[in-house]
């Protein structure tokens, strides 16, 4: 645990007073207007530099190139179909990532638009497993002030002046707008799931801002936190002598990005609503095929606020109304006319046409006085449709139902109900933030960390609805003999649909198993029905077998989609659920790592959560998993082999024999597979894990331990004894789930102990995080790409496993690392696109990827819960003597009798 004094010395602080002046900060302390005294911040006139990708040596170009000739004809045939690859490194989006995102809107599931820290609307996933990047520079919030008998007005856009797009002279679009803001004076301010800009003096000196961005994700309601809806809470402050009007202006345009907008057949309409909340609605008309959107922008009126709409105007010269009309409109009457509200719908968009709409909120704020204006959009997507043709309805349509008009209903309660968000909102962080004894740092990036549970590319359906597709869809050479889970589990409350997120956007596969391994704390932590649900759906993987054919890249040979005992890499890409293993460079029925990391997740959430029924009803998928890895073990030790290519996680990285990483993991899978079956009932099972378990401890360490740390692997090869940050993982994990250690402590803190003084303070001071391979003289493992890599998530993990061990102070030092490098000002500009590593130059691979939710491990760390302290132990040393083929899984079918509801055919260990 964390002692009181432990980073006193150390401790870094942001505070806003940095940023605002005192004075503005006082003025805006009321409603939650001021940023808090823990976030990320920005200045908006802050450079957005290029990000720059990684790229392979000649060396390993050399060793790759079979795989990216197969690779690229692989790109094409999908192409050839209309799909996309999961992995396509040919293809480069127009727009270059750059250093400008921020929090992203909306809670889980529904789509997804990001929103840049200097106000830009980009990042656009309404579409399942689609990102366009582009941001769509009509949709910003804008501003118009005039004074009693003062003559200067003011009007600007509320955002910086500094795309390339912009300023065109004579131009009857976005061009013509007042992008008079220069940042200087304006600040932007992160603590997902909100965020702050204030505006100190600009445009007016006389009026200080502040634009409060809030969405609704709040740990354990699963109601909620799947809304496609977010609100932005304006707070004026007049420090002038004379009342002042005010207008703000809310412009969007009917698009989805990319060139959407553009595609015609769309119609925009005005709503007056409940409660003072009335707006316009987009109706996009989406192309090929997908399900159709409508977006709400809308304001709520109060006795003091006026909300008037514009429903349509172009961006075009030859626009019956275009964006100048509409700009000066506003300078010159503050307002658009009362009667828009009853113009009804517009005519649908011509192709090559944008249309877009606009809400203004005025109000008359008197001298030395406050407003408050309040803005939602919502942008609700009803029915997700992947390419394959299954179809499923969103999660939020369990409370909101299917119909467009959904769109008024989700800005109003937005509206309406934001401020008990907000309450749920800290009283969730709180706790944590006020923990002097936590560096500030890592107090905002924890919470910042979780911005991918919503830009991840996450998809969160309704439960019923995928049952009905698991059962009509296209199952041709598929078969699930063994453990088929309900969706719903009895109470109607209890059903919390499915939930999917992709590796990255980059790598587009959903629910990557073995990168989930390492992010699966956050949603234990905040949502774990949604954790439990998808441990659910891979036991029954884990059953099932598909025997369609799929050629693998990385040699060119020939295997079949899913084998009967091994855990699927993913669900899936283009029919989750229905075709896992989108991911087709290796057979992953040959790796050694998903299997035991699916013990050890099972076992972890089943003692976290008490869910006894959960660990009935996966237990069959958990001991098929570990027999399913004996097949590994060449030479009877019970200790797995690696055979010689890269059969885990690190797909590039060659292991030959015994690996530390897979090694120990497999130790830690057989330790929490016999604490499980002695809780389910399966005895026998348990005694065998035991068994292994001490056999494989004592071989692994004599096949690799050192006397300092255990080797990469028991090969010959030049990275042999190579220090691999990641070769404790099995051990996080039993330390996690209150399991006894893999190994004696003075071991384990050794281990760390190099794995600190080596890959972390040996990679730019520790100001990198760890680099995956250092070799014992301190120069970087070359071998491959990954080796010389430094993967975030697993800077996280070892972090987490350090503070697990007593070592917290090198825990935090080595998690820092991924601040300075990804998060901190003077760093490579990673912020809320996290990538899944980068190079010693600060060169990426993989933006906005799931594993650096590792982080969450070391909350986990600091705070394992009670259930897990209080939790029964195992004692691995005390066991039943057995011959070598009697303590063979497969030589010792068992069949235990418990109540776990079974479906089909259930041969593993299952007795109905």
């Amino acid at each position: 645990m964390v002692g009181p004094t432990l980073f006193h010395r150390r401790k870094h602080s942001w505070p806003p007073e940095e940023f605002i002046s005192k004075t503005t900060l006082q003025l805006l302390d009321f409603d939650s207007a001021a940023p808090p005294s823990h976030a990320w911040r920005r200045r908006l006139n802050c450079h957005a530099n290029i990000l720059k990708e990684f790229t392979i040596t000649f060396r390993e170009a050399i060793k790759m190139v079979r795989l990216g000739i197969r690779l690229w004809s692989y790109v094409r045939e999908e192409a050839s179909h209309g799909r996309k690859a999961p992995i396509d490194p040919f293809t480069k989006d127009n727009c270059r990532p750059s250093a400008s995102q921020g929090v992203p809107l909306g809670g889980m599931g529904s789509g997804s638009i990001s929103r840049g820290f200097r106000g830009e609307f980009k990042q656009w996933q309404i579409t399942p497993g689609t990102c366009d990047p582009s941001p769509m520079m009509s949709n910003q919030f804008s501003i118009f002030i005039s004074r009693e008998n003062v003559h200067k007005k003011y009007a600007s856009v509320l955002a910086p002046g500094q795309h390339g797009s912009l300023g065109k002279l004579r131009d009857k679009g976005i061009s013509s707008w007042g992008w008079n803001l220069s940042g200087q004076h304006s600040t932007y301010h992160a603590l997902f799931p909100r965020a702050w800009t204030v505006y100190d003096g600009e445009p007016d000196p006389e009026l200080k801002i502040s634009c409060r961005q809030i969405s609704p994700f709040i740990p354990k309601n699963y109601r909620d936190s799947s809304l496609p809806a977010a609100v932005f809470v304006y707070t004026l402050v007049n420090t002038g002598k004379q009342r002042a009007k005010v207008s703000l202006v809310f412009t969007w345009a009917n698009s989805i990005g990319g060139t959407s907008h553009m595609s015609g057949g769309h119609v925009n309409e005005p709503f007056i609503g409940e409660d003072g909340v009335s707006g316009v609605l987009l109706h996009h008309k989406t192309g090929m095929g997908n399900p159709p959107v409508t977006f709400a922008i809308s304001a709520c009126e109060t006795q003091n606020v006026n909300v008037t709409v514009l429903p349509c105007f172009g961006l075009s010269e030859d626009s019956f109304f275009t964006a100048k009309d509409m700009w000066e409109t506003m300078e010159k009457d503050g307002n658009f006319d009362q009667e828009n509200f009853n113009s009804g719908p517009s005519m649908p968009s011509s192709p090559g046409d944008t249309i877009c709409a606009a809400v203004s909120a005025s109000a008359w704020v008197e001298a030395h006085g406050k407003c408050t204006v309040s803005f939602a959009l919502s942008w609700p997507s009803p029915k997700v449709k992947f390419s394959k043709g299954s179809t499923y309805d969103r999660r939020y349509t369990k409370f909101y139902g299917t119909s467009r008009r959904a769109a008024v209903d989700l800005v109003h309660d937005a509206l309406t109900h934001y401020k008990r968000w907000e309450e749920d909102i800290e009283a969730w962080q709180n706790p944590i933030l006020r923990d002097d004894r936590l560096p500030e740092w890592y107090k905002f990036t924890l919470f910042n960390e979780l911005y991918f549970l919503v830009a991840g590319g996450t998809v969160w359906i309704d439960g019923k609805e995928q049952q009905n597709n698991l059962n009509n869809g296209d199952r041709n050479g598929i078969e699930s003999n063994g453990l088929f889970v309900e969706t719903s589990q009895g109470d109607d409350e209890d059903d919390v649909g499915r939930f999917l997120y992709l590796e990255g956007v980059e790598y587009v596969m959903w629910n990557t198993y073995d990168v989930h391994f390492y992010a699966s704390y956050a949603l234990l932590m905040l949502f774990p029905k949604i954790e439990l649900n998808i441990q659910r759906d891979f036991a029954k993987a884990v059953l099932s077998e598909d025997t369609r054919k799929v050629k693998f890249l990385a040699e060119g040979n020939w295997g079949i989609r899913k084998v009967r005992g091994a855990v699927p890499h993913d669900l899936g890409m283009h029919d989750p659920w229905n075709e896992m293993n989108a991911y087709n460079i290796h057979d992953t029925s040959k790796w050694k790592d998903l299997n035991p990391k699916f013990v050890l997740q099972v076992y972890r959430d089943f003692a976290a959560t008490g869910d006894h029924q959960f660990g009935i009803d996966v237990w069959p998928a958990v001991r098929a998993a570990m027999e399913y890895m004996e097949q590994f073990d060449r030479d009877n030790d019970d200790l797995i082999e690696n055979d010689g290519f890269p059969d885990q996680t690190y797909d590039t990285w060659t292991v030959h024999g015994v690996s530390a990483y897979c090694g120990c993991l497999w130790l830690a899978a057989l330790q929490a597979a016999a604490a499980m079956a002695l809780q389910v009932g399966d005895k026998f099972f348990a005694e065998l894990c035991k068994n292994k378990f001490l056999n494989a401890k004592a071989a692994l360490e004599a096949k690799l331990w050192n006397g300092t740390y255990l080797n990469y692997d028991s090969g010959a090869s030049s990275n042999s004894k190579s220090i691999q940050t990641d070769q404790l993982a099995g051990q996080w994990y039993t330390a996690s789930s209150g399991l006894p250690p893999v190994f004696e402590d003075f071991k384990i803190r050794s281990t760390l102990q190099k794995i600190f003084d080596f890959n972390v303070m040996k990679t730019k001071g520790g100001r990198m995080g760890a680099v995956n391979g250092m070799h014992p003289d301190g120069k970087v493992d070359e071998t491959c790409m990954q080796s010389r890599e430094i993967w975030t998530g697993v800077t996280y993990a070892a972090a987490a496993t350090m503070i697990l061990s007593g070592m917290e102070e090198q825990g935090f030092t080595t998690a820092e690392g991924i601040f300075a490098a990804g998060w901190s000002e003077e760093g490579f500009g990673y912020w809320f696109q996290t990538p899944e590593g980068w190079t010693m130059d600060g060169h990426y691979r993989s933006l906005i990827y799931m594993r650096p939710l590792a982080i969450w491990g070391m909350q986990w760390a600091l705070t394992v819960p009670k259930a897990i302290l209080d939790g029964p132990k195992i004692n691995m040393i005390d066991r039943v003597h057995m011959s070598p083929r009697s303590r063979r899984f497969s030589h010792n079918v068992k069949v235990v009798k418990h109540k776990a509801k079974c479906f089909g055919n259930c041969k593993l260990s299952c007795s109905c």
